[in-house]
């Protein structure tokens, strides 16, 4: 039998604790039946490079298979992915962008793959606005190298150029192969697609005097300028701020799995147009990454893709920064 405290003050804590119980009790009914969201916030991530403010973009994804990665063998990718808890063959890359605002200039690096790859790639331009900015307003991209997962969101999805206001720059080693009919006619048939994509994207701002070219290591804005890379592709550039005593290295496709090629930067991958060449450009941007402390971003290092890279044995090791406050 429920004990019933008789005297008044007894009564008022009974009471009390009673509808306390009950509070509880319906407040954990509730949170058991809520919905799961299974929604990710936003792909953007800002920093602050001196005075510029950069917002990393999340593209989306695709799964590379490891199978690609060549200098290589099959145990040796299974041990480095197995060491960074993951599980191959195929690994979700990450396809990034990055927007700097320079405080006068809108300047975008490399524009996504928009839906060329499927589904899972083609938010730059819903991240972008959620970032708060619009698109209309930049006023130039800076193509690291004319593949379709960074060219193909230069065009809205009717076709036109989904930066109608900007100037887009490509390295003119880049321009000569991707963008030539001559080049593409002598590539092999299943190839065609890519020279397709890189053509197509060019077009519209071709025909609106937009799209400019440069040609090795250029000063092209105040504080931003390229870092031939090239291997990769013949004209694949990294790109460099500059501002104050701060610096951010924008590094395009030097890594494509970032589990294998830190530890192995010998490692290649079937992408890579002068395969020796493409090694030669990692150990070197590693090298001097390390050395310097640069600040670094890759197109293809797991969102943000943004963080520093540490010498370690024979090879080095990837630290990605921290989530955090902007700080000046």
């Amino acid at each position: 039998m429920t004990h019933v405290p008789t005297s008044r003050q007894s009564i008022h804590s009974f009471l009390r604790l009673l509808l306390a119980a009950l509070a509880c009790f319906f407040a954990c009914l509730s949170f058991a039946g809520a919905p799961q969201q299974k929604t990710q916030v936003p792909g953007y991530y800002r920093f602050m490079v001196g005075s510029f403010e950069v917002t990393a973009l999340y593209d989306g994804y695709i799964d590379l298979d490891s199978a690609l990665l060549r200098n290589t063998n099959p145990k040796e990718v299974q041990g480095l992915l197995a060491r960074m808890f993951l599980k191959g063959p195929k690994v979700q890359t990450a396809v990034n962008a990055y927007l700097v605002n320079t405080g006068d200039q809108l300047v975008l690096v490399d524009a996504g793959a928009a839906k060329g790859f499927g589904p899972t790639l083609g938010y730059i331009g819903d991240n972008l606005k959620a970032a708060g900015y619009d698109a209309a307003k930049i006023d130039a991209v800076l193509i690291t190298h004319l593949h379709g997962d960074h060219v193909n969101g230069l065009l809205a999805a009717d076709g036109t150029m989904a930066f109608p206001n900007a100037e887009v720059w490509s390295a003119q080693p880049d321009n000569d192969f991707w963008l030539s009919l001559e080049v593409a006619g002598k590539a092999p048939e299943g190839f065609q697609p890519f020279f397709k994509m890189a053509r197509d994207a060019a077009a519209p701002y071709q025909q609106a005097g937009r799209w400019k070219t440069f040609s090795n290591d250029q000063d092209i804005f105040p504080g931003i300028a390229s870092v031939a890379a090239r291997g990769h592709t013949p004209g694949h550039s990294a790109y460099q701020l500059s501002s104050g005593q701060q610096q951010l290295l924008i590094w395009g496709d030097l890594v494509h799995n970032h589990a294998v090629q830190f530890a192995r930067p010998h490692v290649a991958i079937e992408f890579d147009i002068d395969k020796k060449q493409a090694v030669l450009a990692r150990k070197a941007l590693f090298a001097r990454a390390a050395k310097e402390k640069l600040l670094v971003g890759g197109m293809h290092l797991p969102f943000p893709g943004v963080g520093h890279v540490r010498s370690e044995g024979k090879g080095y090791v990837w630290v990605p920064v921290e989530f955090g406050p902007i700080r000046e």
